[in-house]
């Protein structure tokens, strides 16, 4: 392994400047900079008593940038989880976000954004369906999605 020029701490701090990381994630990425493991660990359970790296606050701001993009709980929910992290911070990101976001509107207003009007036959509407399903809302919300897209319209 080669002798990297930084420290895990200096690489860590540069990295959490730009943005939340996760600790699975920070991990992986001070690892392919070249530092030992034991040092990696250190460093992250260092920075997370010093409150600079939290996975809670990464999962908050995580969930809030997927529904400005219009994705559902289903696949925030994956996408928290492969970036490693468990499951009762993921559901305490959700349970405050759940009085801010309501995912039946979520998946009306991204079904009205993408396509135009009702879907016109059985096909269109197979296709309009997977869609949601593709953005990761449940099937009550999809339901509701097909049913009230274009009430406003």
């Amino acid at each position: 392994m080669r002798e990297p020029d930084t420290t895990p701490r200096e690489d860590a701090i540069r990295l959490l400047a730009r943005r939340e990381y996760a600790r699975a994630e920070l991990r992986d990425r001070l690892a392919a900079k070249g530092h030992e493991s034991a040092a990696i660990e250190a460093c992250l359970t260092e920075l997370a008593e010093q409150g600079l790296q939290s996975d809670a606050r990464f999962a908050e701001s995580f969930l809030r940038a997927r529904i400005a993009r219009g994705q559902g709980p289903v696949r925030i929910r994956a996408e928290l989880s492969r970036r490693g992290i468990d499951d009762a911070t993921a559901r305490a990101a959700f349970d405050e976000a759940q009085e801010e976001v309501d995912w039946f509107a979520l998946a009306a207003e991204a079904l009205a954004r993408r396509f135009a009007g009702p879907a016109a036959g059985p096909r269109e509407r197979a296709r309009r369906e997977r869609f949601l399903a593709g953005r990761g809302f449940d099937f009550d919300q999809l339901r509701h999605a097909l049913a009230h897209a274009w009430d406003d319209a």
